[in-house]
């Protein structure tokens, strides 16, 4: 049925008529120019949004990063205490005297800073050396020198977050006893400090040994314990207590823990050395007498065990004492536990009988 308007007008048949027909005219460059504007819009927010995201997930990685001490920052060295955490070096004089403290300024001059310190926060923000002493007081010597701001600050990594005391105590010794650098009583006093330090669990110096140095060898934390006692005993006599030879440190307290010395009488002649090698010349001297008391150890002999082997027929035997063994091709488990019996006593009387014989 064809519709007509109210004058009767149908409209024309086309082929398509039962398909409508969309008008199709391109955008005039008003209308392209604001399509264009609204996809580059829409692209240009995808992409900030993107960004502002990665920004965020930046921003939490590297303030993370920061607390826990994993990005280098130059702190100023007026900014940095050396107080708060005791230095593991019973001679810190020494130590800036010594030709490795010059070799280190001298590096430190030409080429700058190349190994990072360590500092932790403490109470109210103040930053706390923990490791890098050298490194500190070099800087220091070349700022006050040369008033060059390159020697102003110093490169560490600062852990911003909250750490036992002890695990301090830990992180400072570990980098110098990793490098062989502290002697055992410096390590020895290390312990006393750390287990003297109200910040810290309270327990002994000796047991402060494995907490501390849990790393090392157990032959070395008996030394240091060694040294431990040592320092308790005599500490305020010696003169240089890190000069004290290894051996003669660790026999001197074991004849203490023997009872084979006075002890009194020792800190007697070391309150009268003047110098660390008379000091280690009594020590030294006291070691000997008390081995000379000693009865000389005579090594046991242990006697060779006998052995030996033949063949009877196919079967291989081995004997030595409490064993006499067969090898051979022969199924004994098949054999039967009541037969295999009356072969072993049969055996064992012929034995006997060649004894009594």
């Amino acid at each position: 049925m064809t519709r007509k308007n109210k004058f009767g007008i149908a409209p024309l048949e086309t082929k398509s008529m039962g398909v409508a027909k969309t008008r199709t005219r391109p955008p005039g460059p008003m209308g392209a120019a604001v399509r264009e504007a609204a996809g580059s819009l829409q692209e240009a927010t995808e992409v900030k949004l993107e960004q502002r995201k990665q920004n965020a997930t930046d921003a939490k990685e590297l303030r993370a990063a920061r607390e826990e001490g994993r990005v280098l920052e130059r702190i100023p060295l007026d900014q940095v205490d050396i107080s708060d955490l005791p230095r593991d070096r019973m001679d810190l004089d020494g130590v800036l005297a010594a030709d490795e403290m010059e070799e280190l300024i001298t590096s430190i001059r030409s080429r700058g800073q190349k190994e990072p310190a360590e500092l932790y926060e403490g109470a109210g923000g103040q930053l706390h050396l923990k490791t890098g002493y050298r490194r500190l007081m070099a800087l220091k010597t070349l700022y006050a020198e040369t008033r060059d701001e390159a020697f102003g600050a110093l490169l560490a990594r600062v852990d911003r977050k909250a750490s036992d005391r002890l695990g301090r105590y830990i992180d400072m010794v570990e980098e110098n006893v990793v490098r062989e650098d502290l002697t055992f009583a410096e390590m020895a006093q290390v312990a006393i400090t750390a287990a003297a330090d109200e910040g810290v669990a309270e327990q002994s110096a000796t047991a402060m040994v494995n907490q501390l140095y849990g790393a090392l060898h157990k032959m070395k934390r008996s030394h240091i314990r060694n040294f431990v006692q040592l320092l308790e005993t005599f500490g305020d006599l010696l003169i240089a207590p890190k000069l004290v030879p290894r051996n003669t440190g660790t026999e001197l307290i074991r004849a203490l823990q023997a009872d084979r010395i006075d002890v009194e009488d020792l800190r007697r002649r070391l309150g009268d050395c003047s110098d660390a090698e008379t000091q280690n010349k009594v020590m030294g001297q006291v070691v000997k007498e008390d081995r000379a008391t000693q009865k000389p150890r005579v090594a046991k002999r242990t006697p060779a065990r006998q052995k030996f082997e033949f063949h009877v027929g196919a079967s291989k035997v081995t004997a030595r004492k409490g064993e006499f063994r067969i090898v051979s091709d022969t199924d004994y488990a098949g054999i039967g536990q009541e037969d295999l019996a009356r072969a072993v006593a049969a055996f064992e009387a012929a034995l006997k009988a060649r004894k009594s014989g």
